[in-house]
């Protein structure tokens, strides 16, 4: 049995917004989930029913088999953490850590115990007797889960913890947040519009788009095996590259450049003659040149943006664009011609109507 089930869950607030439609999850003990998607697309409206801040239109919430709809939030056993720290701030780090403790009644010495080795885990055993003012932001972000995970709850729910930091401090609280997740074994629900984030914390990830499930995998899955245009697009940096055409006698055109999909398809493709599809390839899945097996594209350099380990080439193609990740030592220069290849097993298909991946 899942630990956590969710069954046609769905959120319609009183004006009629239809917020969050039939979502479907199950989620085992001690794993990591991480919603993702766009601003507005019903990611943190989940989170806060599942904590119990909202209520559960339609559909039903099980903990451990049991229903949860009715429960209260300190009923679910649940821990929160959200973006804004909600930290007192005339509280010392210690006494802040040690809230949820004191307001249960726990004796002093057991509190005191327990505050110093969530701050151990954490890294803020010098900062105990400061006040949160005194600290950096991901020094306040910590005491933030440092107070969630002293209560040895069963679900840990953070909502965009990450965001008010600075890039070096999300990467380094990214570390943090896993090595936690290892150490405490909780079941952790994660929610971020931060794509790198999910790909690097969850054992699973939910995409979300207006409301819908999109695609629910492993980071492996989402990356190498997308569902549909959106997943492809919303996963990777930089992004999928896509080209929409109509098929004419089993070719779409990239530009100058006639892509031949029977070389994907097969037989396959005279099913889409006369329809719209997309050709879809990952800015690093190309090589520069001809190799065999691919499909050949000429274009020309637009730009080109040197990151230290790779370089991202943006080119076109007539009126077609994209991005190519090429190793640094053979970047091309702007406004010169290139030949590309992308091997045809790196290729996705999508058709053009539904947007659905062609199998």
């Amino acid at each position: 049995m899942s630990y956590l089930t969710l069954k046609d869950i769905n959120k319609i607030y009183p004006n009629g917004y239809h917020a969050v439609h039939n979502f479907n999850l199950e989620i085992d003990k001690g794993e990591f989930i991480v919603f993702v998607g766009p601003s507005g697309c019903g990611k943190s409206t989940t989170l806060r029913m599942i904590a119990g801040l909202e209520d559960i239109s339609d559909g039903e919430f099980l903990i451990n088999g049991v229903r949860a709809n009715e429960m209260g939030p300190r009923e679910r056993e649940i821990a929160m953490v959200f973006q804004s720290y909600a930290l007192y701030p005339q509280m010392t780090v210690f006494d802040n850590i040690a809230f949820g403790l004191t307001l249960q009644g726990v004796d002093e010495d057991v509190i005191e115990q327990k505050v110093k080795k969530t701050a151990a885990i954490l890294g803020l055993t010098d900062y105990l007797d400061r006040l949160p003012r005194a600290l950096s932001g991901g020094q306040r972000q910590r005491v933030a889960i440092g107070r969630a995970i002293i209560r040895k709850v069963g679900v840990f729910l953070m909502d965009e913890p990450l965001s008010n930091l600075d890039a070096k401090q999300r990467v380094t609280m990214r570390s943090e947040i896993a090595q936690i997740h290892h150490e405490t074994g909780a079941t952790t629900i994660y929610v971020t519009h931060d794509q790198t984030e999910a790909m690097t914390l969850a054992d699973r990830i939910v995409v979300m788009k207006d409301g819908y499930v999109q695609q629910v995998g492993t980071p492996y899955e989402l990356y190498y095996k997308p569902v549909n245009v959106f997943v492809a697009g919303f996963i990777g940096e930089p992004p999928m590259n896509f080209i929409r055409g109509t098929v004419k006698g089993g070719k779409i055109l990239f530009g100058n450049n006639a892509l031949d999909i029977t070389k994907k398809l097969g037989d396959k493709a005279k099913k889409y003659e006369g329809k719209e599809i997309v050709f879809g390839f990952r800015p690093e899945h190309i090589e520069l040149g001809e190799v065999k097996d691919a499909y050949l594209v000429k274009a020309e350099v637009e730009l080109t943006e040197m990151l230290g380990d790779n370089t991202n080439i943006y080119i076109t193609a007539g009126e077609d664009k994209a991005i190519l990740k090429v190793d640094p030592h053979d970047t091309p220069e702007v406004d010169t011609a290139i030949t590309f290849s992308i091997p045809v097993k790196e290729v996705y298909l999508f058709d053009g109507e539904t947007e659905m991946v062609i199998e």
